[in-house]
């Protein structure tokens, strides 16, 4: 007899320091991340990119317990639902998949499979859609139900983004609340909203709908909150030498210092889960900017866990995506505006800014991973005996 489910989904992080290197990896690999014009480069590029940062990274998770805590946080939260949706009357199973480190999406599908389910909400742990996050984990799910003909049976839907949903914006708002009642001066406290950010090029040419959901998120947030804290919206975490969205979240904190802003709370608006990007970047680096900025009271709003009233706002999405019109896969992995994404998705021979543009990066690609090799006597060109 068949059975209800829920699969979560979530970027995935290394338990320990020995995964880091093979997250990053896996990371960088997929395509949604860095896009090259030929494919058999993404994965050298990968090993390339994974090797350079991966002594770095291992310091910055050392530093909070020697790994991450997203699945096991993740794991709680799938308890607390499963909690919730019994409470309202409508049992499922919730699954978990990652999708760059244990427990991978593939395994999430797999454990469904043999638990025989035959009703699916596909729910991902992103609040707002980008195609770098949610839209990638669709992307894998539509080749695994393209592939896998026992899937068909399966009535599944998805959950696009759910950002605008009451309880969520709630639960935001309480936690806000709790962290200003502990400033001396509540309402003179600034807001700082940091969300991940992404390249300027996934909104601009491919059609992103990431930033204006997450401007809408901080006014529907300041709505609920209703108090008069100035606040102000800045992205951070970015990787490579692309524009990425701006304000960064480094030079926003800077600025604000020179306005002479002494209370700082940051509110993490695109996460749901404590990570390496709350619990270090925010706590420990970009703490130390403030304070060596002069700004001297600066707290962070928790995520939020395993937040009661967040919990049950999943729940609400969960039995109302259950209660309608199924959505597929094919609709949530199409943009709206139908343009190529940057880096392009094919390559244009010929005298053409793109490929001028494709050129610099190959040489700097090439030149760094000499300098690598000539350090560290390993890759590529070693193995083909170029070095």
């Amino acid at each position: 007899m068949g059975r209800t489910g829920v699969l979560l989904l979530n970027l995935g992080g290394p338990d320990q320091l020995e995964d880091v290197r093979p997250f990053l990896f896996n990371l960088f690999s997929d395509p949604e991340i860095i896009r090259l014009p030929f494919p058999w480069l993404q994965k050298p590029l990968a090993w390339l990119i994974s090797t350079l940062r991966a002594k770095k990274s291992q310091e910055n998770y050392s530093q909070i317990g020697g790994g991450s805590p997203l699945r096991r946080v993740t794991e709680a939260q799938a308890h607390a639902l499963e909690e919730h949706l019994e409470q309202k009357g409508q049992p499922a199973s919730v699954y978990i998949g990652m999708r760059y480190w244990h427990p991978f999406t593939e395994e999430a599908i797999a454990r469904m499979k043999r638990d025989r389910v035959d009703r699916l909400v596909i729910l991902p742990l992103y609040p707002q859609f980008s195609i770098s996050t949610s839209g990638s984990s669709f992307r894998l799910l539509e080749k695994i139900w393209q592939e896998d003909p026992s899937l068909g049976p399966v009535d599944y839907t998805v959950i696009r983004s759910w950002y605008q949903e009451p309880g969520y914006l709630q639960a935001m708002s309480q936690l806000i609340t709790q962290e200003l009642d502990r400033f001396d001066n509540p309402d003179e406290v600034t807001l700082f909203f940091s969300a991940h950010g992404v390249p300027v090029s996934y909104v601009e040419e491919a059609g992103d709908p990431y930033q204006q959901e997450i401007e809408d998120c901080t006014v529907r947030i300041m709505e609920t909150l209703n108090r008069p804290n100035p606040h102000t919206l800045a992205y951070q975490s970015r990787v490579g030498p692309v524009e990425w969205l701006k304000p960064y979240t480094e030079d926003a904190i800077k600025e604000l210092a020179a306005q002479e802003v002494k209370d700082l709370l940051v509110v993490p608006i695109s996460f749901v889960s404590e990570h390496i990007e709350t619990l270090q970047e925010i706590d420990m680096e970009y703490r130390e900017l403030a304070e060596e900025s002069g700004i001297h009271n600066f707290r962070r709003v928790p995520a939020l866990d395993t937040n009661p009233v967040f919990i049950d706002a999943l729940a609400d999405l969960v039995v109302e995506a259950l209660n309608s019109p199924s959505v597929k896969l094919s609709e949530v992995t199409q943009l709206k505006k139908q343009v190529k994404m940057y880096p392009q998705e094919r390559w244009e021979w010929g005298i053409t800014p793109s490929a001028e543009v494709w050129n610099g990066r190959i040489a700097m690609i090439i030149c760094i991973d000499l300098v690598l090799e000539l350090l560290t006597s390993h890759g590529p060109l070693h193995l083909i005996g170029l070095l």
